[in-house]
């Protein structure tokens, strides 16, 4: 196999990920005079925020990705493929992939950052984390295979088992999973199972520091806390997960949480492209640029997105992994490579830090802009605007409205369908007893 990308006369872009960062340059350089070839390990773009509510059954997959080939069809000059960047070559301008090598005139690794478990292979190996659409389906299928078997088992202890849940990380990601699986089982859970004792079933979220959602203001912190602590989930704060097992979360104050299900939301780290020059690497792996985005040690390769590690006065271990980051660096090194093309140069890069939000359930969210602090109905609903406005396709900002308002209005969602992967063999004795059974009744 070989990437088969024609020879051209223009200059090749080659972007590495499509991810907010790949995905946005790509746009913006759509009929700008580059062959322009995306690489992503997927055919689609994913809009991450919104994991977890795949995870909690409130959108279908298709509802956060979109795909890569129909997003830029109308450009004959701008190529997509699919493959696993594995290196960089500089001297020889090259990328090499499992696929085979592709040269580039000016490359662009937007390559994100995936699951951090701080070096510790029982985390790894016990815990679910949520950085794809498909671990998303994944924790799912867990939470409703659990809820079916719970039904089933009448010792308590396992049922408990079964049925409780542990997050690990007060970030965004964890505060907004344990108030959506707060609401589950308050409002879902006692409809969809009535054989099971709904309030016995308990969320767990542990955070190692004093308070919730680190990178926002401590008011927002607050709040988030006292939402969560009244909708009955257990939040251990200054605690530390020493130990995962199958069955079991051990934690440094003693407490020994028995669950089956363990959500790993404590961290991210980069993915970076091995093959740089070393000054290009920070110690967190990350990969240090200048100001205008630009790797250290290199003329024509650019860093954009949460692998980049880009300091200012007011973020000086770097910009924080955020959405409006990567789509702000994106929007900035595209004029700067249109420009470049002209003989032109432009202004350093500066972030404008439009502020952090977080949901944690219905008409429950935080919101920091500046020295305004909002929370309660008016920042849920600021939430729903910003990711509705945000997400790429008229049909899947339909589809997502739609999904929440019924969901609001009905305390329901029509999405808890536990789709399991097909393997081939698998089943071959049950398909043909359901064949069976489907001729006699004819």
């Amino acid at each position: 196999m070989s990437f088969n990308v024609p020879e051209v006369q223009e200059k090749r872009l080659v972007i590495v990920g499509a991810g907010f960062a790949g995905f946005t340059l790509a746009n913006k350089l759509r009929g700008s005079g580059f062959q322009v070839v995306l690489i992503d390990r997927n055919n689609f773009h994913q809009f991450q925020p919104l994991y977890y509510q795949v995870a909690m059954s409130g959108l279908e997959p298709s509802s956060i990705c979109f795909p890569l080939r129909k997003n830029f069809r109308s450009d004959s000059r701008l190529l997509v493929r699919v493959a696993e960047i594995t290196s960089v070559d500089t001297e020889q301008k090259q990328i090499h992939s499992n696929i085979g090598v592709l040269n580039y005139d000016i490359l662009v690794i937007a390559s994100g950052a995936t699951t951090n478990y701080f070096g510790n292979d029982s985390f790894a190996s016990n815990s679910i984390p949520l950085k794809s659409v498909s671990e998303a389906l994944y924790l799912r299928n867990r939470i409703l295979e659990d809820l079916e078997q719970a039904v089933l088992v009448r010792d308590e202890s396992n049922k408990d088992l079964l049925m409780d849940i542990v997050i690990v990380g007060g970030g965004p990601t964890g505060v907004e999973l344990a108030g959506s699986l707060a609401e589950m089982k308050r409002h879902i859970v006692p409809k969809d199972y009535p054989d099971l004792n709904a309030a016995t079933m308990d969320v767990h979220l542990i955070q190692n520091t004093a308070r919730l959602l680190n990178g926002m203001s401590e008011k927002s912190s607050q709040v988030a806390l006292e939402y969560l602590n009244r909708m009955g989930v257990h939040v251990h704060l200054n605690t530390m997960v020493e130990k995962i097992e199958s069955e079991s979360v051990y934690l440094n104050s003693g407490k020994v949480i028995p669950t089956r299900k363990v959500i790993w939301a404590a961290g991210v780290k980069a993915s970076p492209l091995p093959g740089l020059p070393d000054q290009a690497y920070h110690r967190d792996r990350r990969i240090v640029v200048d100001d205008h985005c630009r790797v250290a040690g290199t003329h024509d390769i650019f860093c954009i997105g949460d692998v980049s590690y880009f300091p200012s006065k007011a973020f000086p271990n770097g910009l924080p992994g955020l959405a409006p980051v990567a789509m702000q660096q994106a929007r900035y090194l595209a004029k700067l490579l249109l420009h470049q093309k002209q003989n032109q140069k432009l202004t350093p890069f500066r972030y404008l830090d439009k502020g952090q939000m977080a949901t944690i359930g219905r008409s429950k969210a935080v919101l920091d802009f500046g020295r305004l602090h909002l929370s309660g109905f008016l920042a849920w609903m600021v939430w729903l605007f910003i990711h509705i406005y945000y997400l790429v396709g008229v049909r899947n900002r339909i589809v997502v409205f739609i999904n929440w308002v019924w969901s609001y209005l009905f305390y329901d969602q029509a999405l808890r369908l536990n789709i399991k992967p097909y393997s081939p063999g698998a089943h071959s004795n049950e398909g043909k007893r359901s064949n069976d059974r489907s001729g006699s009744s004819a």
